[in-house]
């Protein structure tokens, strides 16, 4: 693709996506008729579709690019296995807040749950207790980030983290 489709079609999503965030405010997915979305934006419905199959994918593309550039970012910055990954993954989400809880308040947080289970690559092949821990880690990480979805996330991540392990030293 040329350099000219690529930033046509950068603005195109972008412009969408900002447009049904927007919209997500005072409607439900549902409610929203991609043509008003499309006009709104100031695209038409070709792009939308160029870019798109319906509106959720919008939200879908974009969490799946948030989660994996955050994703990359991460392997990068913790090749010597230093990083707290609670806490960093927790500060990504609250880097994110402003998406994140527009697709909580639209209903849409199964969103997160999919990408989050989609990250812990749970094969067929694995043996069960190994498929086991990534499934109930994947569904820890989601309860967390859903329960402060819930509640507005106004700790940082940082501190969300060191709530969770002060809780875990009250079990012992």
């Amino acid at each position: 693709m040329n350099s000219y489709n690529e930033k046509k079609n950068s603005y195109v999503r972008k412009q969408l996506l900002n447009t049904l965030l927007e919209m997500l405010k005072t409607k439900s997915l549902d409610d929203i008729i991609i043509n008003d979305l499309v006009d709104k934006a100031g695209v038409s419905r070709v792009s939308f579709y160029r870019n798109y199959t319906d509106k959720r994918d919008i939200l879908v593309q974009e969490e799946k690019r948030l989660f994996g550039q955050w994703n990359r970012d991460y392997e990068t910055r913790n090749s010597d296995h230093s990083l707290d990954f609670t806490e960093e993954i927790l500060n990504y989400y609250k880097r994110n807040s402003v998406f994140y809880l527009a697709l909580y308040k639209a209903g849409l947080s199964d969103i997160v749950m999919d990408t989050i289970l989609s990250s812990a690559d749970i094969k067929d092949d694995d043996p069960n207790p190994i498929a086991y821990l990534k499934s109930s880690i994947s569904y820890l990480i989601y309860g967390w980030v859903h329960e402060w979805m819930k509640r507005g996330m106004q700790e940082s991540g940082t501190e969300l983290s060191q709530m969770i392990k002060q809780s875990n030293n009250l079990n012992k």
